[in-house]
């Protein structure tokens, strides 16, 4: 074969080399948007936290930022308004009844809650990308929760917040509010019983 007849065949080899790098690319690309969309970071926004090697995040007491208002209709169609627990330390649970890991801690998120409700704490649910309330009703009840959830289908209530402090991809992610209404720690992953308790146990002591 002439060396003109190879120039050809080299020239489409180095083509199809080009397509298939720049394919690889935009793939890995994707990857790596779609890895990162329920994970440790809300994205951007300086919300002051430090990350734990316990995957908890916090932010220490001078330096911490508000909740945004927190109000609004419950799942089982009562009103809410989070502002109403200042002095108490509140948890506050983003979930949705169609979310696996959030089936799989939603026991233990009852459990303490049982222990902790006479001691000043008081939990929240946040019911988010649920169509409806009866399914997110049905979770609750075949889960034993008993504590109030706001309904947020389209993730509203979650967009109040300071820019970087909630992933809405992330669900289910938990956030404790100190008593003066003031996000102390982060989680934006399923919590343990052993986890959950480390998370509020710090913000409870607090005088």
């Amino acid at each position: 074969m002439s060396a003109a007849s190879r120039a050809p065949v080299r020239s489409n080899r180095a083509r199809r080399r080009a397509v298939l790098t720049t394919a690889g690319a935009a793939v890995a690309t994707l990857l790596m948007s779609a890895c990162s969309s329920g994970g440790t970071s809300g994205g951007g926004g300086d919300t002051n936290f430090v990350m734990g090697k316990d995957g908890i995040s916090t932010a220490k007491k001078g330096e911490r930022a508000a909740a945004p208002d927190l109000s609004g209709k419950t799942v089982n169609g009562g009103q809410l308004d989070v502002a109403s627990y200042k002095g108490k330390v509140v948890v506050l649970n983003v979930w949705g009844s169609w979310c696996a890991p959030c089936r799989a801690e939603a026991p233990n998120f009852e459990k303490v809650y049982q222990d902790l409700k006479t001691k000043g704490v008081q939990f929240v649910g946040i019911n988010t990308r649920d169509t409806s309330t009866q399914n997110a009703v049905a979770f609750e009840k075949q889960q034993g929760i008993t504590y109030e959830s706001l309904y947020d289908p389209t993730g509203k209530l979650m967009l109040r917040f300071q820019k970087g402090t909630l992933n809405p991809q992330a669900v289910p992610s938990t956030l404790v509010l100190d008593r003066d209404g003031r996000i102390a720690a982060r989680s934006l992953a399923a919590l343990s019983e052993d986890k959950l308790r480390q998370m509020i146990a710090p913000v409870l002591a607090e005088k």
